[in-house]
């Protein structure tokens, strides 16, 4: 949330801006850090509902704003069919890993267990599918000699603070091209 907001703020992510920044958990650290950056938050919790409930007040709050472009960050629940559905095509997410491989949890922890040489972050539209969806951008990773869950997962979080913003820009910039004047 905040590598999109300084790309907000430092033009890198041009003609946007973030409506508001919503979460489950009303402690959360990234609505705090939002509040100090001026903009609006919405703590939605679940409270026993069933996921579709929670969702459509979530749906309700970003009609409510206005909002073109759904930006998930940490969000660790699939999206319901009717959450993707108001959205669709228009819900990003950033996984930890080169999709389609290594999906869902642990997606470091997965690369280490299996060996491989190279791993990353992707950006990619959100549909019905756990770590599903049109890929929109990647980045590589190299896993070095000795590496950790924690030091693989902070070197791929640095090109996911890269990645993201470049990817929520050229999303946006496509869309304003195909939203030709009458």
């Amino acid at each position: 949330m905040l590598a999109l907001s300084d790309a907000v703020r430092d033009g890198r992510i041009p003609d946007a801006e973030i409506a508001v920044v919503i979460s489950d958990k009303p402690g959360a650290h990234g609505l705090e850090l939002a509040k100090e950056r001026g903009i609006e938050t919405v703590a939605i919790e679940r409270r026993g509902r069933s996921r579709e409930e929670h969702e459509h007040e979530i749906i309700a709050v970003l009609r409510g704003g206005r909002v073109d472009l759904v930006c998930l960050a940490g969000y660790m629940r699939l999206m319901s069919p009717c959450f993707v559905e108001a959205f669709r095509g228009r819900i990003l997410n950033i996984h930890p890993s080169l999709l389609p491989a290594f999906p869902g949890l642990d997606a470091q922890r997965q690369a280490l267990v299996h060996g491989v040489k190279v791993s990353g972050c992707t950006v990619h539209f959100v549909d019905e599918t756990l770590d599903g969806g049109p890929i929109i951008s990647q980045r590589t990773v190299p896993v070095l000699e000795g590496d950790t869950v924690e030091t693989l997962s902070a070197r791929i979080l640095e090109q996911e603070h890269r990645l993201y913003p470049e990817a929520v820009a050229l999303v946006l910039a496509a869309d304003q091209r195909l939203n030709f004047p009458e």
